[in-house]
């Protein structure tokens, strides 16, 4: 019955999307306004991370019975969208075109697609050098192909989604014995005889949103909890700063982050609070120079703001781990060659023969071609040798791998200044349209 009342107050009150090149010198505004449901921040913005795009700076605003979202966004070479495909399909994807903003419940996070092309392998547990290797060996010896795949590293836990295809045939895998067998193998290695907290592993034919199931099993495993075995909180320079306060006068709990800027950041910590039951009632996302700001007004599901220190503590930790997850540790690999039946198991063998481990895979399969990139640090977690690196190279093939710099992996400036609140945004030129509500007087 909610999902039918869903349906029918979309019907009669369907999303508008307008795209307006003009207004900024810098960046085009997306406009999005519909009415308002539990996950649709998270769908509008899933959508612009799919594409691809930047998002500069974001207004949002849903109380009541509709939200207001205002994106600023730029493509990935820093201009406006001038791509007319590009354009329509945002227009597509969250205008009146598109039958609704998909209940979350049902399927945010999911791509949907005509038919799986291959077969999807979860696995989670507690990382370790050569893990990734021994998966892939797994793999090959069960002959599986690898056609793609992503892996991420967290306080000293692994997540990853591979997606595999019969190496006969290039059909997915469907057989139950034989996925059983793939499951129990995968678990077995994942596991490794030392996991306190135990080692899951998934096997289906279907299509998952790869980045959005690799948050929500990690959150799952609980990559945000201190690591007994490890030990040590994180403490490095490039840490966030995550506060959590309560607005008394209007109700909401205020959750302020400052970090270093990246791609897919805001993706990532609206994946977060929904996975954590929250409701953004208000943002401010702001980006200047290398350091992104954003502040979100969230209440519970049912209406309260956040009660204890406890649970305050936890979204600390959880917006922490949201950032972290996939901030790129060590030094980038980027690997491109004839795809081939087992290369994925001879590449990371090797690295794990010249002691390197990897913090972070992507793995992809355009056509013929295989185009991987790997985030490398030693055994230790420490920077990888030059030596080790043209080793390395020397055994791959220097031509195929190569060593590239990644923006987002170096340190950021100090801070210079004081945080970037709604209150003080309020008394800018932006959409203050959204901000009419008295919130902003209150608490600034």
């Amino acid at each position: 019955m909610d999902d039918e009342f869903e349906k029918l107050v979309l019907r009669m009150n369907p999303p508008r999307v307008t795209i307006d090149n003009t207004s900024s010198r810098k960046a085009t505004l997306i406009k999005v306004d519909s009415a308002n449901k539990y996950g649709s921040l998270l769908e509008v913005v899933q959508v612009l991370t799919d594409l691809n795009l930047t998002i500069s700076r974001a207004y949002i605003s849903s109380d009541g019975e509709w939200f207001m979202d205002v994106f600023h966004v730029i493509d990935q070479h820093g201009n406006k969208l001038a791509d007319a495909e590009v354009i329509d399909r945002i227009q597509k994807s969250l205008g009146p075109r598109a039958c609704s903003l998909r209940s979350l419940r049902r399927s945010v996070g999911v791509q949907a697609q005509a038919a799986a092309k291959h077969t999807t392998i979860e696995l989670t547990g507690r990382d370790r050098p050569g893990l990734l290797s021994e998966v892939f060996a797994v793999l090959s010896d069960l002959k599986c192909n690898v056609v793609g795949a992503e892996v991420w590293t967290h306080n000293s836990r692994m997540a990853s989604v591979v997606y595999i295809t019969d190496v006969e045939n290039g059909l997915p895998i469907d057989d139950p014995d034989r996925l059983s067998k793939i499951k129990q193998l995968l678990r077995y290695v994942v596991k490794g005889g030392v996991d306190k907290r135990g080692a899951n592993t998934m096997v289906s034919v279907g299509v998952t949103h790869t980045e959005r199931r690799l948050h929500q099993m990690m959150y799952a495993d609980r990559d945000y909890a201190k690591d007994d075995i490890d030990g040590g909180p994180m403490t490095d320079h490039r840490k966030p700063s995550v506060t959590v306060e309560n607005c008394v006068d209007k109700g909401y709990t205020v959750v302020n982050l400052r970090c270093q800027d990246r791609p897919k950041l805001l993706f990532d910590t609206v994946c977060t609070l929904t996975d954590m039951k929250y409701v953004v009632f208000h943002a401010t996302v702001i980006v200047e120079g290398p350091e992104a700001s954003q502040e979100f007004y969230i209440r519970h599901l049912d209406g309260c703001p956040i009660s204890s220190e406890a649970e305050r503590e936890r979204v600390v930790h959880c917006i922490e781990a949201a950032v972290r997850r996939r901030s790129s540790e060590g030094i980038r690999l980027e690997l491109c060659s004839d795809d081939k039946v087992g290369l994925l198991s001879n590449v990371t063998r090797i690295f794990r023969e010249n002691g390197l481990s990897v913090t972070q895979a992507e793995v992809a399969t355009r056509g013929a071609q295989a185009v991987n990139v790997f985030y490398v640090t030693d055994a230790s977690g420490s920077q990888v040798k030059s030596e080790t690196i043209a080793a390395v190279r020397g055994e791959i093939g220097e031509t195929v791998l190569h060593v590239k710099e990644d923006i987002y992996s170096k340190s950021p400036p100090q801070d210079e200044g004081g945080k970037i609140s709604l209150g003080t945004l309020f008394r800018t030129r932006s959409e203050k349209f959204l901000y009419s509500l008295g919130l902003i007087r209150s608490y600034s």
